[in-house]
């Protein structure tokens, strides 16, 4: 008996391969055909490059096809966005104390003039009540960029940057410095990692928060050079607890002064240094470039790209896993060849079939800033309260510029509990009926939330119609099996309320779907 091991051919007669087969997930980043890009595939691509559209932008995408959709959302800076004035923030309320204050600290010191020293303490107190008002302030600005943003990839990538660069209020009690860092973030988002690498290393907040602003010559602090390899750049086995060592010595004296990044020269150990098989007087900068050398960078931020951008790590199915290292090795190549700017790599996965797969659409678990920011943006809800919001996505878990550690946080099935979907689904009911776990918004009366427009008026002629319009855009892709089952669920509530399709009941039935653990994901 002889084994035919010839692969299969198409029709015309090329040989075939997994790309080719519908029920396997693709190996290869082969760009999805035009007409296999309709309103399923639009929505898809909203909800990752961005935070989820409306029924007219999924259509708008959906008649530009995906090299189009993919190219705008892409080219953030060319869209023309006048963003929330961050004017109100005030640079000083952490100031340093001005040469003259210092002089009368330490004379107090000296001194013991315990009334002088009192009213310095009371002085910071003061201020550091102020700030943490402020961080508040910084949030919503935040929270408002993200739901008004035209550019909604832009503000995706800061979250991402925000997560992967993690640093907390909580550590460096700056909340002037907390918002330099997501304007640092945001400015690069869709640039170059190097760049964000060179750049973290300056940054005031990550200096604070990995304390080397006290790492100086014959004692440097191993902080940000181990967090710089094991975190953000390489990840653990790709560096030697030497290379840490080293590389904490190349960051002596990279500190800072107010708001502004400082090199002390007197503080920075100008010995030597091997890193990474690099040698010679290597600095801040020279530490950088030897990790950008290393294959294993580009490999691990292509895989924390698709860990965002696809599935998560580790929860793809078993028979996945040589398409997903094969995706992630392709996407790793074309980080090196670009010298690291992102773009290039996104556009690829973007338009790839790969990305559009239905083992890849519909499998991410919202986070609680997608659930909030894409609910608000997709069904055209009120805002109401942002201080509401925000104390709703902190009680989910997400707590925005508080992660919980340098590792930020973990993400996919940690955001589910029976405590946070409890209040996902009283966030939900909040934004659509402004009803409160005890009252109501003060304005929701004022603010009556009003689904109509979402939908075609064919589509409001029937119960039937309407629930099918409303379960494609808050769910998309799901089994004719669950969809069946909702639509009934659907349906039956409007007929408890005669069969009528008002603004009532579509309300009615968006509670209903916010309350299906479908919509908890992405």
């Amino acid at each position: 008996m002889t084994l035919n091991t010839a692969q299969p051919t198409r029709d015309d007669g090329r040989r075939r391969d997994d790309d080719d087969a519908p029920d396997r997930l693709p190996s290869r980043l082969t760009e999805i055909r035009a007409h296999e890009f309709g309103e399923p595939e639009a929505r898809h691509l909203l909800l990752r490059a961005g935070f989820g559209g409306t029924p007219s932008q999924i259509r708008t995408l959906a008649e530009w096809g995906p090299e189009r959709s993919v190219d705008y959302l892409l080219a953030a800076e060319d869209v023309p966005y006048a963003a929330p004035k961050a004017d109100r923030f005030d640079a000083n309320i952490m100031r340093p104390l001005s040469e003259s204050e210092r002089r009368e600290y330490r004379s107090a010191q000296q001194r013991r003039d315990e009334d002088t020293l009192a009213r310095f303490r009371l002085l910071r107190q003061q201020r550091q009540r102020q700030d943490r008002q402020q961080i508040g302030d910084v949030q919503r600005w935040w929270l408002e960029r993200m739901i008004e943003t035209p550019r909604p990839l832009e503000e995706k990538m800061t979250l991402f940057w925000h997560n992967h660069f993690a640093t907390s209020y909580r550590t460096i009690e700056n909340s002037y410095h907390m918002y330099l860092q997501n304007q640092f973030l945001r400015t690069n988002a869709l640039g170059s990692f190097a760049d964000l690498l060179y750049g973290i290393i300056r940054d005031p907040a990550m200096i604070a928060y990995l304390d080397n602003n006290d790492s100086r010559v014959g004692q440097p602090n191993e902080n940000l050079a181990r967090e710089l390899m094991e975190l953000f750049s390489l990840g653990v086995g790709n560096y030697s607890e030497r290379d840490i060592k080293e590389g904490a010595r190349a960051l002596t004296g990279y500190s800072f002064r107010d708001d502004e990044f400082v090199f002390n020269h007197e503080n920075h150990d100008k010995g030597n240094k091997t890193i990474l098989g690099r040698r010679g007087n290597l600095d801040g900068e020279g530490f950088v470039a030897a990790i950008l050398a290393q294959p294993a960078c580009a490999q691990f931020i292509a895989t924390k790209l698709y860990d965002y951008f696809c599935q998560h790590i580790g929860t793809h199915d078993p028979g996945d896993e040589i398409a997903v290292r094969r995706t992630i090795q392709s996407l790793a190549g074309t980080l090196r060849s670009s010298d690291y700017a992102l773009t290039p790599a996104l556009r690829r996965l973007m338009l790839s079939r790969h990305f559009y797969h239905p083992t890849v659409m519909g499998n991410r678990i919202k986070s609680p800033t997608e659930l909030v920011v894409g609910s608000v943006r997709s069904l055209n809800t009120p805002v109401r309260d942002m201080g509401v919001l925000l104390q709703a996505m902190d009680l989910m878990g997400q707590n925005l510029m508080y992660p919980p550690s340098v590792k930020g946080w973990d993400g996919g099935r940690t955001w589910i509990n029976t405590s946070t979907i409890f209040v996902r689904q009283n966030a939900l009911n909040f934004l659509l009926t402004g009803r409160l776990p005890v009252g109501y918004d003060g304005n929701a009366r004022d603010e009556r939330y009003d689904p109509t427009d979402l939908l075609t008026e064919d589509e409001r002629r029937t119960p039937r119609s309407a629930a099918s319009a409303l379960l494609r855009l808050t769910l998309g892709h799901t089994d004719e099996r669950t969809k069946d089952d909702a639509v009934r669920a659907l349906t039956g509530f409007a007929r408890e309320h005669d069969d009528r399709v008002n603004r009532d009941v579509l309300v009615g039935m968006l509670l209903l779907i916010a309350a299906m653990p479908e919509y908890q994901l992405c």
